[in-house]
């Protein structure tokens, strides 16, 4: 009996034990998992804490990414199916194209600009006391709205050089090198010894004679038009053997004077070019003085005064920044004085992470800084480069508000750009909301493409 119970004993033991080759190193069998008592629990807590987030997420980009899809397919009304129709539109709509063109020149000069701006300013800024503070003011347009931004950018962009900056700066440096008239509008009066002659200038009707004094009178300049610092002006008086002269603006306030002679308060004109010619070529010139006058030589003796057509030019207006031409880049350029601080802090936060050993190594062994920036410094800020041009791409291809309020009603087809023409479409008078749905599902095309490579780029990005 005692046998029988040690038999059952050692075959239940050794039913229940499994073989010894098969015990891990150190004879300890493996635990077995059991699942914990709350996980089931747990995951209905973050279901019940991700179920609004979800909801929301459903309802603000699910559903209207859905139904934009489905009424793309629909006309304006809603009610008449045009399959690709809407799609069809987009390829043959002026417009549209224009839009598209547009949208791609964006992409394409945006997000490269700011990004090598940030880049420069980046780099340049480590090397300065002051760069800190360089920073923050590079920086501080990213706290301004685009419809802000587009208002400033607005009046920049001014034609009158008086209002727009762009133009004030543009015309002073043009003057500089090429002076503009003072008298645009200047022209002979009634019954003037002055005539008409080719190009815009004007000649005297008779030979002019050495010491009798020659007179130059003009009309046509507003008194608040005359340059600050004009002085009365004077009769000329006679010099032997010179040919001496005045010319004035031959009016007088409140009515009076007499004509072609020069009264007490009648305003010189200054700075004007007289030329003396003989037989179509110049023989003398002069420039007329603070109060009118000028002097020639005897060798302008029975020449013909003429006052160049340059005397008259009209003054040089600057750039029209907002016409057909410039206007989408112009616009760009106010995209890009925002975002250029945005790019800057972050390539200057990967710069902090480059190893100075690897420049300091380049340099010792001669590189110049240009090398040291084009084959150590960009190379190692590569994935902080390709985060900052992805996410302005993905950026300026939803820029709206910037090509709203900048560009002119005018030029707007001009400086078009496919969310603008999503809202024109959409919501303008002329309302087509399946259109404006064809256009919203390109647009979201467009992006996916980059979106996905955004992923991709994080996922290898955290593999590391």
């Amino acid at each position: 009996m005692a046998r029988a119970d040690r038999d059952s004993v050692s075959t239940a033991t050794s039913t229940s034990s499994p073989d010894p080759a098969a015990r891990p190193a150190g004879g300890r069998l493996p635990a077995r998992t059991a699942r914990p008592a709350g996980a089931g629990r747990r995951r209905l807590t973050a279901a019940a804490f991700l179920l609004p987030a979800l909801v929301l997420l459903g309802a603000l980009v699910v559903h209207p990414i859905g139904y934009s899809l489905y009424r793309s397919f629909f006309d304006r009304t809603g009610e008449e199916f045009v399959g690709a129709g809407n799609y069809r539109e987009i390829l043959n709509d002026d417009t549209i194209r224009t839009a598209l063109g547009n949208t791609a020149l964006w992409v394409v000069l945006a997000p490269v600009t700011a990004t090598a701006l940030g880049l420069l300013f980046a780099v340049l800024t480590e090397r300065v006391r002051w760069g800190t503070a360089f920073k923050l003011i590079v920086f501080m347009p990213m706290a301004i709205s685009m419809l802000a931004a587009g208002i400033i950018f607005r009046l920049v962009y001014d034609a009158d050089p008086d209002r727009g900056v762009a133009n004030a700066v543009w015309v002073g440096v043009h003057d500089t090198f090429a002076e503009s008239s003072a008298f645009p509008k200047a022209r002979p009066g009634r019954d003037s010894p002055l005539v008409p002659a080719d190009g815009g200038a004007y000649l005297t009707r008779d030979p002019v004679r050495a010491g009798v004094p020659a007179q130059l009178p003009l009309v046509g300049i507003a008194p608040e038009a005359l340059p600050a610092g004009t002085r009365t002006a004077q009769a000329a008086g006679a010099e032997p053997g010179k040919v001496t002269g005045t010319a004035w603006q031959d009016f007088t306030r409140g009515g009076g004077g007499t004509t072609n002679t020069v009264d007490a308060t009648e305003s010189a004109l200054a700075g004007l070019r007289v030329e003396a010619v003989k037989d179509g070529r110049v023989v003398d010139s002069a420039k007329t003085r603070a109060d009118g006058t000028f002097t020639l030589s005897a060798a302008a003796d029975g020449a013909l005064l003429r006052l160049p057509a340059s005397n008259f030019r009209e003054a040089y207006s600057g750039v029209e920044w907002l016409g057909p031409t410039l206007v989408t880049p112009a616009v760009i350029g106010a995209y890009v004085w925002m975002w250029a601080g945005f790019a800057m802090v972050l390539i200057a936060a990967g710069l902090a992470a480059v190893p100075r050993e690897l420049l300091e190594a380049a340099r010792v062994d001669g590189a110049s800084e240009w090398q040291v920036l084009r084959r150590i410094t960009v190379p190692l800020l590569a994935p902080v480069l390709a985060v900052v041009l992805v996410t302005l791409v993905i950026n300026v291809m939803k820029v709206f508000d910037l090509v709203y309020v900048i560009a002119p009603g005018a030029v707007q087809d001009d400086a078009n750009v496919l969310a603008l023409q999503l809202y024109r479409t959409s919501f303008g008078t002329d309302a087509d909301p399946g259109l404006g749905s064809a256009i919203a599902v390109l647009l979201l095309v467009l992006v996916v493409p980059v979106m996905a490579y955004n992923i991709r780029r994080m996922r290898r990005e955290a593999r590391r």
